[in-house]
Protein backbone atom coordinates (compact mmCIF):
# COMPACT_ATOMS: atom_id res chain seq x y z
CA UNK A 1 0.00 0.00 0.00
CA UNK A 2 1.24 3.46 -0.99
CA UNK A 3 2.12 5.87 2.02
CA UNK A 4 1.68 9.83 2.15
CA UNK A 5 2.95 12.27 3.67
CA UNK A 6 1.23 13.77 6.53
CA UNK A 7 0.79 16.84 4.85
CA UNK A 8 -0.72 14.77 1.80
CA UNK A 9 -3.19 13.42 4.59
CA UNK A 10 -3.88 16.60 5.89
CA UNK A 11 -4.77 18.15 2.70
CA UNK A 12 -7.02 15.35 1.60
CA UNK A 13 -9.23 15.91 4.80
CA UNK A 14 -10.53 18.88 2.71
CA UNK A 15 -11.11 17.18 -0.64
CA UNK A 16 -14.29 15.32 -1.09
CA UNK A 17 -13.10 12.02 -3.14
CA UNK A 18 -16.92 11.10 -4.25
CA UNK A 19 -17.36 14.51 -5.65
CA UNK A 20 -16.82 16.44 -8.60
CA UNK A 21 -15.96 20.20 -8.37
CA UNK A 22 -16.88 23.47 -10.52
CA UNK A 23 -14.07 24.88 -11.68
CA UNK A 24 -13.60 27.80 -9.13
CA UNK A 25 -14.38 25.39 -6.20
CA UNK A 26 -11.29 22.98 -7.39
CA UNK A 27 -8.88 25.93 -7.90
CA UNK A 28 -9.83 27.23 -4.56
CA UNK A 29 -8.83 23.82 -2.92
CA UNK A 30 -6.21 22.86 -5.52
CA UNK A 31 -4.28 26.55 -4.31
CA UNK A 32 -5.66 25.56 -0.56
CA UNK A 33 -3.96 22.12 -0.94
CA UNK A 34 -0.42 22.46 -1.60
CA UNK A 35 2.12 20.64 0.02
CA UNK A 36 5.11 22.01 -0.72
CA UNK A 37 7.25 24.59 0.97
CA UNK A 38 8.53 25.84 -2.91
CA UNK A 39 5.90 27.12 -5.07
CA UNK A 40 3.91 24.13 -6.86
CA UNK A 41 3.48 23.65 -10.18
CA UNK A 42 -0.24 22.75 -11.08
CA UNK A 43 -1.19 19.93 -13.28
CA UNK A 44 -4.38 18.98 -15.19
CA UNK A 45 -4.91 14.82 -15.86
CA UNK A 46 -7.81 14.41 -18.48
CA UNK A 47 -8.96 10.97 -19.14
CA UNK A 48 -9.88 10.49 -22.74
CA UNK A 49 -11.97 8.35 -24.60
CA UNK A 50 -8.53 6.90 -27.23
CA UNK A 51 -7.93 3.32 -27.85
CA UNK A 52 -4.07 4.16 -27.14
CA UNK A 53 -3.08 1.03 -29.58
CA UNK A 54 -4.76 2.47 -32.57
CA UNK A 55 -2.40 4.69 -35.04
CA UNK A 56 -5.81 6.87 -35.63
CA UNK A 57 -6.28 7.64 -31.80
CA UNK A 58 -3.04 8.79 -31.03
CA UNK A 59 -3.24 12.78 -29.72
CA UNK A 60 -0.02 14.68 -29.54
CA UNK A 61 0.41 18.69 -29.76
CA UNK A 62 0.80 21.57 -28.27
CA UNK A 63 -0.68 24.97 -27.07
CA UNK A 64 0.06 28.24 -25.50
CA UNK A 65 -1.36 28.74 -22.25
CA UNK A 66 -2.82 31.97 -21.99
CA UNK A 67 -0.91 33.06 -18.82
CA UNK A 68 2.56 30.66 -19.13
CA UNK A 69 3.46 27.82 -16.91
CA UNK A 70 5.00 29.95 -14.99
CA UNK A 71 8.59 28.45 -15.41
CA UNK A 72 10.84 29.71 -18.28
CA UNK A 73 12.27 27.00 -20.47
CA UNK A 74 15.66 26.81 -21.31
CA UNK A 75 15.46 26.06 -25.35
CA UNK A 76 17.96 24.62 -27.74
CA UNK A 77 17.78 25.53 -31.08
CA UNK A 78 19.36 23.06 -33.50
CA UNK A 79 19.71 25.23 -37.02
CA UNK A 80 22.70 26.50 -39.28
CA UNK A 81 22.61 29.87 -41.19
CA UNK A 82 19.44 32.53 -40.85
CA UNK A 83 17.79 30.29 -39.61
CA UNK A 84 19.97 30.22 -36.13
CA UNK A 85 20.55 33.76 -36.23
CA UNK A 86 16.78 34.30 -36.23
CA UNK A 87 16.56 32.09 -32.98
CA UNK A 88 19.80 33.41 -31.35
CA UNK A 89 17.86 37.11 -31.93
CA UNK A 90 14.45 35.46 -30.58
CA UNK A 91 16.12 34.36 -27.34
CA UNK A 92 17.13 31.07 -27.87
CA UNK A 93 19.41 29.76 -24.94
CA UNK A 94 21.41 27.74 -27.45
CA UNK A 95 21.95 27.39 -30.70
CA UNK A 96 24.25 25.35 -32.86
CA UNK A 97 23.93 22.01 -35.15
CA UNK A 98 25.74 19.25 -35.66
CA UNK A 99 28.27 21.06 -32.94
CA UNK A 100 25.97 20.91 -30.35
CA UNK A 101 24.40 17.09 -31.25
CA UNK A 102 27.88 15.64 -30.74
CA UNK A 103 27.61 17.32 -26.84
CA UNK A 104 24.88 15.91 -26.62
CA UNK A 105 26.02 12.34 -27.35
CA UNK A 106 29.65 13.06 -26.12
CA UNK A 107 29.16 14.54 -23.13
CA UNK A 108 25.87 13.74 -22.20
CA UNK A 109 24.63 17.18 -22.31
CA UNK A 110 20.71 18.18 -21.36
CA UNK A 111 21.55 21.78 -20.10
CA UNK A 112 17.68 22.23 -21.49
CA UNK A 113 14.36 21.89 -21.32
CA UNK A 114 13.25 21.85 -25.03
CA UNK A 115 14.68 21.22 -28.87
CA UNK A 116 13.18 23.20 -31.66
CA UNK A 117 15.16 22.25 -35.30
CA UNK A 118 14.60 22.84 -38.49
CA UNK A 119 13.88 20.05 -40.77
CA UNK A 120 16.78 19.79 -42.55
CA UNK A 121 18.56 19.18 -39.25
CA UNK A 122 16.00 15.75 -38.39
CA UNK A 123 18.42 13.14 -40.05
CA UNK A 124 21.03 14.41 -37.36
CA UNK A 125 18.92 14.44 -34.73
CA UNK A 126 17.78 11.30 -35.51
CA UNK A 127 21.31 9.64 -35.06
CA UNK A 128 20.72 10.36 -31.29
CA UNK A 129 17.05 9.52 -30.90
CA UNK A 130 17.43 6.59 -28.95
CA UNK A 131 18.89 9.43 -26.47
CA UNK A 132 16.50 12.34 -26.90
CA UNK A 133 13.62 10.24 -27.17
CA UNK A 134 13.41 8.35 -23.31
CA UNK A 135 13.67 12.05 -22.37
CA UNK A 136 10.70 13.50 -24.28
CA UNK A 137 13.34 16.10 -26.24
CA UNK A 138 12.84 14.68 -29.63
CA UNK A 139 11.29 17.62 -31.51
CA UNK A 140 8.02 16.92 -33.36
CA UNK A 141 5.85 18.79 -36.46
CA UNK A 142 2.58 18.07 -34.21
CA UNK A 143 4.39 19.93 -31.21
CA UNK A 144 5.69 22.52 -33.11
CA UNK A 145 9.50 21.95 -32.81
CA UNK A 146 9.97 20.67 -36.12
CA UNK A 147 9.69 24.08 -38.03
CA UNK A 148 11.49 26.67 -40.50
CA UNK A 149 9.53 29.37 -38.23
CA UNK A 150 11.90 29.17 -35.07
CA UNK A 151 11.83 32.55 -34.18
CA UNK A 152 8.17 32.37 -33.57
CA UNK A 153 8.75 29.09 -31.91
CA UNK A 154 11.05 30.18 -29.48
CA UNK A 155 9.00 33.17 -28.77
CA UNK A 156 5.84 30.81 -28.04
CA UNK A 157 7.69 28.35 -25.67
CA UNK A 158 9.08 31.25 -23.83
CA UNK A 159 6.10 32.67 -23.74
CA UNK A 160 4.35 29.67 -21.99
CA UNK A 161 3.87 26.94 -24.65
CA UNK A 162 3.47 22.96 -23.02
CA UNK A 163 3.13 20.06 -25.61
CA UNK A 164 1.11 17.41 -24.45
CA UNK A 165 0.57 13.51 -25.64
CA UNK A 166 -2.15 10.48 -24.41
CA UNK A 167 -0.33 7.63 -22.12
CA UNK A 168 -1.20 4.23 -23.19
CA UNK A 169 -4.27 4.63 -21.02
CA UNK A 170 -5.41 7.62 -22.62
CA UNK A 171 -4.38 9.94 -20.37
CA UNK A 172 -3.51 13.51 -21.12
CA UNK A 173 -1.37 15.29 -18.85
CA UNK A 174 0.39 19.18 -18.81
CA UNK A 175 0.47 22.19 -16.65
CA UNK A 176 -1.54 24.60 -16.06
CA UNK A 177 0.87 27.13 -13.93
CA UNK A 178 1.75 28.01 -10.67
CA UNK A 179 0.34 27.69 -7.25
CA UNK A 180 1.08 31.18 -6.39
CA UNK A 181 -0.73 32.28 -10.19
CA UNK A 182 -4.17 34.19 -9.21
CA UNK A 183 -7.29 32.23 -9.39
CA UNK A 184 -8.48 33.79 -12.40
CA UNK A 185 -5.71 32.78 -14.49
CA UNK A 186 -4.74 29.40 -13.54
CA UNK A 187 -8.87 29.45 -14.61
CA UNK A 188 -8.54 31.02 -17.81
CA UNK A 189 -5.06 28.05 -18.55
CA UNK A 190 -7.40 25.55 -17.39
CA UNK A 191 -10.42 25.85 -19.63
CA UNK A 192 -7.68 26.53 -22.76
CA UNK A 193 -6.16 23.22 -21.73
CA UNK A 194 -9.50 21.38 -21.96
CA UNK A 195 -11.28 23.13 -24.87
CA UNK A 196 -8.07 22.31 -26.61
CA UNK A 197 -7.78 18.86 -26.08
CA UNK A 198 -12.04 18.68 -26.70
CA UNK A 199 -11.22 19.88 -29.94
CA UNK A 200 -8.58 17.80 -31.02
CA UNK A 201 -11.12 14.69 -30.60
CA UNK A 202 -10.04 11.75 -33.90
CA UNK A 203 -12.89 11.51 -35.58
CA UNK A 204 -13.16 7.52 -35.72
CA UNK A 205 -13.84 8.01 -31.59
CA UNK A 206 -17.48 8.00 -31.37
CA UNK A 207 -19.71 9.46 -28.05
CA UNK A 208 -18.37 11.44 -25.03
CA UNK A 209 -14.50 11.93 -25.88
CA UNK A 210 -13.59 13.78 -21.89
CA UNK A 211 -14.36 11.03 -19.49
CA UNK A 212 -12.69 13.01 -16.30
CA UNK A 213 -10.84 15.79 -15.41
CA UNK A 214 -8.71 15.69 -12.37
CA UNK A 215 -6.13 18.69 -11.01
CA UNK A 216 -3.76 18.81 -8.65
CA UNK A 217 -0.77 20.16 -7.34
CA UNK A 218 3.21 18.36 -6.93
CA UNK A 219 2.92 15.92 -4.86
CA UNK A 220 -0.65 17.11 -3.58
CA UNK A 221 -4.33 15.55 -3.54
CA UNK A 222 -6.33 14.95 -6.93
CA UNK A 223 -9.57 16.84 -7.19
CA UNK A 224 -12.01 16.01 -9.56
CA UNK A 225 -13.79 18.47 -11.21
CA UNK A 226 -17.70 18.33 -13.10
CA UNK A 227 -17.25 18.52 -16.77
CA UNK A 228 -20.83 20.66 -16.76
CA UNK A 229 -18.37 23.37 -15.81
CA UNK A 230 -16.75 23.83 -19.44
CA UNK A 231 -18.03 24.84 -22.51
CA UNK A 232 -17.66 21.42 -24.59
Amino acid sequence: MKKYSKKYVEASKNIDKTKTYSIDDAIKLVKESSVTKFDSTVEVAIRLKLDAKKSDQQLKGSLSLPHGTGKTKKILVIASGNFAEEAKKAGADYVGDKDLIAKIKDEAWFDFDVIVATPDMMPELGKIGNILGPRNLMPNPKTGTVTTKVADAVKDIKKGMVTYKNDKFGNVHTIIGKVSFDASKLKENLEYVVNTIAKAKPASVKGVFIQNITISTTMGPGIKLDKNSFDI
